[in-house]
C-alpha cells in the first residue's frame, strides 16, 4: 500500500450482512499479524476461532451498533457497539494500523453512543489495543482471563465515561 500520507481519509459507513466475509477476514489479518507481542500462537488461533463461523459473526454484528471504515472501496476496519455501552468488537486491518482508522470509529461511536444517551462506554481490551484505549481516556476496571477453544487469554475491562468535551481522541 502506498504511504499513508497520501492515503485518503477512511469513509464510515453502518454495516451490510455482505460486509461479513471481509470482516472476518479483517479480524483474522489483525489477530494474527498485530498481537504477536502479546499472545502465543495458540491464544491467537483460539482467539481467531470466534470468527470461523461467518454466520454467527454476521449475528453478532447485526446484532450490534456496527460501523465499518472504507478506504478507496476496500473495508479496513470494522467497530460494534452492543446495548448501547459495551464497544464488543474493534479490528483494522493490518496494512492501516496506526493510520487513525481505529480512532475514526472509535470517535464516531463515542458520539452515536452519547446522543443515544449513555453516559459510558466499557470495552474489554486485548492487552494489544488496552494503550490505545487508555490514551482515549478509557481506565482499566479489571483484569479478565478468557477462555477461547482451549486456550485462556487476558484482556483488560476498561471504562470511559461520555461527556460532550469527553468524546473523541
Amino acid at each position: 500500500m502506498s504511504d499513508s500520507n497520501t492515503r485518503p481519509p477512511a469513509g464510515l459507513r453502518p454495516f451490510l450482512p455482505s460486509d461479513t466475509p471481509a470482516l472476518a477476514a479483517i479480524l483474522s489479518a489483525a489477530i494474527f499479524e498485530l498481537t504477536s507481542e502479546d499472545y502465543d500462537p495458540d491464544q491467537q488461533e483460539g482467539w481467531a476461532a470466534v470468527v470461523a463461523d461467518e454466520e454467527t459473526l454476521g449475528k453478532r454484528l447485526a446484532g450490534a451498533l456496527t460501523l465499518v471504515a472504507e478506504r478507496d472501496g476496500e473495508l479496513v476496519g470494522f467497530i460494534a457497539l452492543a446495548d448501547n455501552k459495551h464497544i464488543d468488537l474493534l479490528y483494522v486491518h493490518p496494512d492501516v494500523a496506526g493510520e487513525g482508522v481505529a480512532a475514526l470509529l472509535c470517535d464516531a461511536i463515542e458520539r452515536l453512543a452519547l446522543a443515544r444517551g449513555a453516559t459510558s462506554l466499557t470495552s474489554d481490551a486485548s492487552d494489544t489495543a488496552l494503550g490505545f484505549f487508555q490514551k482515549r481516556g478509557y481506565v482499566a476496571r479489571q483484569r479478565n482471563s478468557v477462555l477461547r477453544g482451549a486456550v485462556w487469554l487476558g484482556d483488560t475491562t476498561v471504562e470511559k465515561k461520555l461527556t460532550g468535551e469527553g468524546v473523541g481522541g
